[in-house]
């Protein structure tokens, strides 16, 4: 109920976490509220930790106010992140929002490093805690607002697809178990002469730290550029696919600018048979759609598509097989054919077959296409998956093998590609 309201208050239009004004409010309300949670957080446990002399608990203590640092990032991140594109950033400064997440985990490894060692001194050196009653109370209530938080956080963190935030979210769920931990060890230490607190404090101190770890790797990954998410690149291929005069969509790369920015770029499959400015009336309209419909700027590359030409159409047809006969997840894209002497396709498409031919690619194709006696000349692109096991040479052996049971004339010539995406 009360973030619902938080929400409906601070954060115009939030049923649009993607429009850039909504976005910042919600990243802003986020941060704010857990500056002043752990804030509040801060000052009770600290004071709970001097009174009753638990290392643990002034560990608790300054890991929630390294939250309410982390958060400060979190505000200045956001803030820095909505600024227009300029000069020297013309893609924009959401990748800042990154950088913040970056910051927030190494606040908490190098938290968790310090309270680690101190624990460890608790340990060698035990000193004893007394905790009342009424305080172990007060501070199991702290698990609360904790809770709290983390739902919050949680829930803005998902609508608005933020790393930063998701880690503040983690950081949070860390802080529930720590409290936990440590409220256990206190009551425990009534009981007994070992050094609980010490040992309570280096268990919170190991989970701060892998908690960070995680925060660090889950948000170095955009940074050094990882795979788009695969609903994002399947949605930009449908919606290329339909729209006029595209016929096939490979070659796609995309960048990320930061949440819900993205540049790509891709090969676009058109008929070759249209003039020049059809083809690229066809592509703007394409990208123009895509600006409108997406969070992607895509610049097209036009693929010329042959479809008039029937024996062209054949062997992209019997390549096509063959592939799918190894692999289902192989495509097969730029398919030129070169003939010089005319094979028969089959008797359904030998009659009325043109002759026409297309420019072969490379200087190989050139001299198998125009030698003495030579067949047609097949050179096509084959996108294969990252570290396939099948090796290309093994690959191309089999293709030949196969396309060359219609033809033993034919002339075979493979570019393999791995895709981006």
């Amino acid at each position: 109920m009360l973030t619902t309201l938080l929400i409906k208050v601070f954060v115009p239009n939030p049923e649009q976490p993607e429009d850039p004004p909504s976005r910042l409010a919600y990243g802003m309300l986020c941060g704010l509220i857990t500056l002043a949670v752990n804030i509040l957080l801060f000052g009770f446990k600290l004071a709970i930790g001097i009174i009753s002399g638990s290392i643990a608990i002034a560990t608790d203590a300054i890991n929630n106010l390294s939250d309410a640092g982390s958060a400060m990032i979190t505000v200045v991140g956001f803030k820095l992140a909505a600024k227009r594109a300029d000069a020297e950033h013309p893609f924009g400064h959401g990748r800042m929002e990154y950088v913040a997440g970056l910051l927030i985990a190494v606040i908490i490894i190098a938290v968790g490093g310090n309270f680690l060692k101190e624990s460890i001194v608790r340990i060698i050196r035990p000193q004893p805690v007394d905790m009342p009653h009424a305080l172990a109370y007060l501070y199991g209530a702290t698990v609360a607002a904790k809770l709290w938080l983390l739902f919050f956080t949680r829930r803005v963190g998902r609508a608005i697809h933020s790393e930063a935030i998701g880690a503040v979210a983690f950081d949070c769920l860390s802080d529930i178990l720590i409290t936990g931990i440590v409220l256990i060890s206190v009551v425990a230490a009534h009981y007994s002469s070992l050094p609980i607190d010490g040992c309570a404090g280096t268990l919170v101190a190991i989970i701060v730290i892998a908690g960070g770890i995680n925060s660090l790797r889950k948000i170095i990954n955009p940074l050094l550029g990882e795979r788009p998410d695969p609903a994002l690149v399947d949605e930009l291929r449908r919606r290329l696919l339909a729209c006029a005069g595209i016929r096939g969509v490979h070659d796609v790369i995309v960048h990320n600018y930061g949440p819900s920015t993205y540049f790509a770029s891709a090969h676009a499959e058109v008929d070759r048979d249209g003039d020049l400015v059809a083809m690229h009336n066809i592509l703007e309209a394409a990208e123009l759609e895509i600006a409108r419909c997406m969070p992607v700027r895509v610049i097209l590359h036009c693929d010329p598509y042959v479809t008039a030409d029937p024996q062209t159409r054949l062997w992209r047809q019997r390549c096509e097989d063959a592939v799918r006969a190894i692999d289902r997840h192989f495509v097969v894209y730029d398919l030129n054919l070169d003939i010089a002497t005319k094979a028969p396709a089959d008797d359904a498409t030998a009659n009325g077959i043109a002759a026409n031919s297309t420019a072969a690619n490379g200087a190989n194709a050139n001299a198998a296409a125009t030698a003495p006696g030579a067949g047609p000349v097949l050179h096509f692109h084959l996108l294969i998956p990252r570290n396939y096991p099948l090796s290309q040479d093994a690959i191309n052996a089999k293709l030949t093998e196969t396309l060359q049971a219609h033809d033993p004339k034919l002339s075979v010539h493979i570019d393999f590609i791995s895709s981006f995406v």
